[in-house]
């Protein structure tokens, strides 16, 4: 009964860590800013924890489901 919402959030994690990195990938090796108005050096390590941290919390509640 409760792995319905733990699949969705799961996969909601995954997504959203996915696409964060492979946003701010492209957006790197393109040379444009991660974030607009904000000093290149800060985002990128906070893309570098909190997309990882997003895909390891969704692949947990997949896996738990």
């Amino acid at each position: 009964m409760e792995s319905g919402p733990a699949i969705f959030a799961g996969t909601v994690f995954v997504l959203f860590g996915a696409a964060l990195l492979v946003w701010a990938g492209t957006r790197l090796r393109s040379g444009a800013p991660v974030v607009e108005g904000v000093s290149s050096p800060l985002p990128v390590p906070l893309v570098l924890l909190f997309g990882p941290a997003a895909l390891v919390t969704g692949g947990w509640l997949l896996l738990s489901a």
